[in-house]
């Protein structure tokens, strides 16, 4: 253990030693801790376009605000001529070291700024007056009038060349335009007329006219660019746009590059999942095709659902493959994606409110067996045959040969009759009504009516036919004829049929139709006598 006594003994021993060594004790010191380089802010201090050196800021005197004044007091100095640059030195201050230009002080080096570089100050400062007198050196010499003169004369000399080169240009490749498009006839003109089928001389033509026209503006891209270039550096307020004019083409290029180079394992994930949902949706629709065909079956699964529900399993599937890839697009965390993509949801939302109506009531009317194509059916007052049931619409054609669309949602909004539904299994009544007069026995009515209805082809025998009497009206009976058919389509036809062999056999048998009603009655009485209550063809019942 060491006590202090010993502790004292040891130090002037340590002392003695550095003594003899010839090294100072107040040398020997123990350094501060200094903060880390990468958190020591820094600023670059440029004068005319050019980086001189950068220095470091405080928190009353930032970086950037220093790097500025100091590039404000060069610049100064520079265009005061009566300041030589020989007169920019390194004197020494308070603080540390002053580099002047006669009486002006550039900047002070204080021993933070040479802790930051890991030099003695001395050195940093010289090294810093030593590139500022370079600067205004060469400020000075790019201004002076000769200089600028001789710059002058050759940007005019190379604006000349390339003037005269562009003219040029513009002559060699009319010319060899002019031969191309002659040796392109030329070759056409040789070619079997089949070959026209399925190459025009005219596409020909312009695919060589494209060619060479691009070859031509590549040029004068080219010479532009070399052109612009030695003009701009000829001048120093021009030089640094000059200097960057390659990086203006290059920098996006390599940008590009760099950003391909980084994207290529987001892009394969992204050819990955492409590649599975489009393969697994064909496997799908290979399932669902064979449902719709037939061929597969699956319980309680009708054919006609198998295409919608195909088209389900798809919007599913490409839903879930942009939620999945959304997170490997370019720039998908950017506000400005975020913006169009909440944008194009608001667009969305607003315009197609409508269709996502038709789209839902499409559904609903395909699983829930409302109607299916072939189907005779009437959405309000439009009555005809189902050619097609999409998503979003339906399509009628009328007994007129009229195709009438009809939004779903219409459909689903109001009433629907569909006379298909249950015509092959139970049977579609189709009825019509006529006034017969009191005089006339309404047995020997039926019986007429019953005999027009087995005349009519397209009625089914069974259920038999059945008549009702609807009203007794002021000057005849209504009798209502109801009969079977076993197909909706074409009804319009039968219903004809069965009008004309009720006006045939009224007709054959004298019993005159009272429909609608008529003006003024004989005086006799309009009843039927007993004995003409089974006039024919009716037949009395069995004793």
């Amino acid at each position: 253990m060491i006590t202090p006594r010993l502790g004292t003994r040891l130090a002037v021993v340590l002392i003695a030693a550095l003594a003899a060594t010839g090294i100072r004790a107040e040398d020997v010191t123990t350094p501060l801790p200094e903060p880390a380089a990468a958190d020591i802010a820094t600023a670059p201090v440029r004068f005319d376009e050019r980086t001189l050196f950068t220095v470091r800021g405080t928190s009353s005197f930032p970086a950037e605000t220093r790097a500025a004044t100091i590039g404000g007091r060069i610049l100064r100095i520079a265009r005061d001529s009566s300041l030589s640059p020989d007169m920019i030195g390194v004197t020494p201050a308070a603080l540390g070291l002053d580099i002047v230009a006669g009486g002006t002080t550039i900047l002070t080096i204080v021993p933070a700024d040479a802790a930051l570089e890991a030099v003695r100050p001395e050195t940093l400062a010289a090294s810093h007056a030593r590139r500022i007198q370079d600067a205004v050196i060469q400020y000075r010499s790019e201004r002076e009038p000769g200089r600028l003169l001789r710059g002058l004369g050759l940007a005019l000399l190379a604006t000349g060349a390339f003037a005269a080169l562009i003219f040029l240009l513009r002559a060699v490749f009319g010319r060899l335009e002019a031969g191309l498009e002659r040796r392109v006839r030329a070759h056409v003109a040789t070619l079997p007329a089949g070959t026209f089928q399925f190459v025009q001389g005219k596409q020909i033509w312009d695919a060589a006219t494209a060619t060479v026209r691009g070859v031509h503006w590549i040029l004068l891209l080219v010479l532009t660019y070399f052109w612009l270039e030695f003009v701009l550096v000829q001048f120093p307020w021009t030089r640094p746009l000059g200097e960057k004019l390659l990086g203006f083409v290059i920098d996006p290029l390599i940008s590009i590059g760099t950003g391909f180079v980084d994207f290529l394992p987001n892009l394969l994930f992204l050819i990955v999942l492409i590649v599975v949902i489009r393969y697994g949706l064909r496997l799908f629709k290979l399932y669902f095709s064979a449902l719709e065909r037939g061929t597969a079956h699956l319980t309680g699964f009708e054919p006609e659902w198998s295409m919608p529900a195909y088209k389900i399993v798809r919007a599913l599937a490409v839903a879930l493959g942009l939620v999945m890839a959304y997170p490997y697009l370019p720039g998908s965390g950017s506000e400005a994606l975020q913006g169009v993509s909440v944008f194009a949801g608001l667009l969305l939302s607003l315009g197609a409110s409508s269709a996502v109506g038709n789209l839902i009531a499409g559904y609903i009317n395909t699983f829930g067996r409302v109607f299916r194509v072939g189907d005779v059916i009437k959405v309000g007052d439009v009555q005809g045959e189902v050619t097609q049931a999409r998503l979003l619409t339906t399509r009628l054609r009328t007994i007129k040969n009229e195709e009438v669309t009809i939004p779903n949602a219409t459909i689903n909004s109001t009433h629907l009759v569909n006379y298909s539904a249950l015509a092959a299994s139970k049977g579609l009544i189709l009825h019509t009504e006529v006034g017969i007069g009191y005089e006339v026995p309404w047995r020997q009515v039926h019986a007429l009516l019953e005999e027009a209805a087995r005349r009519t082809p397209g009625l089914l025998a069974e259920p038999a036919p059945f008549i009702l009497q609807r009203q007794l009206a002021d000057f005849a009976v209504v009798y209502e004829l109801n009969v079977y058919t076993g197909a909706a389509r074409g009804m319009a036809q039968t219903r004809s049929n069965l009008h004309q062999n009720i006006l045939d056999l009224f007709n054959e048998y004298g019993v005159q139709i009272m429909t609608p009603a008529y003006e003024g009655d004989t005086p006799d009485p309009k009843v039927v006598p007993r004995d003409q209550w089974y006039a024919a063809p009716a037949r009395p019942p069995e004793p």
